[in-house]
């Protein structure tokens, strides 16, 4: 091999070298977190502090971006939607990935197909609330109530809140009627004001008004006591059959993400849910963090999707 040959040689390999270090390397662009629900919903609350830990984890800046509407739908097909360029990520829920695609007719997202989980937040019940105008002490005096006269708030068409209220209708043979606003703080104040009688919201975000006295906790949506709220019954002691709902929260991927960049982002996940800062936040919101991970995130996707599409067809709740 000639002298001139060997250098040429050498100069490739150390361009080859240089410009696999460049496509591994953390790109200088942010990474955009969609948060598909209004800002100041426990979503977004999860969101921010997800990206503020990741930019820190990763050296990167997360910049989140609020796209509420239809139950979530409208932040999710953008993630999912094709072209997407690789710097962006979703905050699901269970109503964007488990609600949704039973709830929803025509729904253009598969959360299956079209999303790579990256880690699995947790989960919290929510609490049936009630304004402290109203007569209502506990299920019991809900179950009395006539239905044209009630009127239940939600996050959006499709969220847990709503599911919620369409399965109480269903146990207690009733008809309430639904009332679905832009997202969780206009419902919120919607409640407060006494301009709907109830609804099925995140502890974090209803306890604060139930400390003030704006508001009253009837039940726990969950089999178990919230440990955010201990001394509120679940609706199961209530008498009310059969009612275990839970919201959840995953940070997900595109599907179409490169799996080196996926990777790099699940393993920074990993290591941004484990930090004891993070894991306090969290459970200030009633979030009970979750270290489930690898093939058990799909199992459990795909028997929540099972379980709300249940809940969804026994309610009689459907969404063009």
């Amino acid at each position: 091999m000639t002298r001139r040959l060997t250098r040429r040689l050498v100069i490739a390999g150390t361009l080859l070298a240089a410009g696999a270090a460049i496509a591994q390397a953390p790109s200088s662009r942010p990474i955009k977190l969609v948060v598909p629900f209004g800002a100041g919903t426990t979503t977004d609350i999860v969101g921010r502090t997800l990206a503020d830990a990741l930019g820190r984890q990763l050296g990167q800046a997360v910049i989140v971006e609020n796209k509420p509407g239809a139950g979530g739908a409208i932040g999710s097909e953008q993630v999912a939607k094709p072209g997407t360029d690789g710097q962006t990520l979703l905050m699901g829920t269970v109503g964007t990935h488990a609600i949704n695609p039973s709830l929803y007719k025509r729904l253009s997202y598969s959360p299956l197909r079209d999303f790579a989980p990256l880690g699995f937040v947790g989960a919290t019940p929510t609490l049936l609330v009630v304004p402290t105008a109203s007569p209502w002490r506990n299920v019991a005096d809900l179950r009395q109530a006539g239905d044209a006269a009630v009127n239940f708030a939600s996050a959006g068409n499709g969220t847990s809140g709503h599911l919620a209220g369409e399965l109480l209708n269903v146990r207690l043979g009733k008809k309430f009627v639904h009332v679905p606003y832009r997202d969780g703080a206009q419902a919120m104040t919607e409640l407060v004001a006494g301009n709907v009688q109830f609804m099925f919201y995140h502890p974090a975000a209803v306890l604060p008004q139930v400390r003030a006295g704006r508001l009253r906790a009837l039940g726990v949506s969950s089999a178990k006591r919230s440990t955010a709220a201990p001394d509120v019954p679940t609706l199961i002691e209530q008498g009310v059959p059969d009612f275990d709902l839970v919201a959840w929260f995953m940070l997900y991927a595109p599907a179409t993400m490169p799996a080196d960049q996926r990777d790099r982002l699940r393993e920074a996940t990993r290591l941004v849910l484990a930090q004891p800062e993070v894991r306090e936040k969290l459970s200030q919101q009633g979030i009970e963090p979750s270290d489930m991970s690898g093939a058990a995130l799909d199992a459990f996707a795909r028997a929540e999707i099972a379980k709300w599409g249940e809940a969804v067809q026994r309610s009689g709740a459907q969404i063009d």
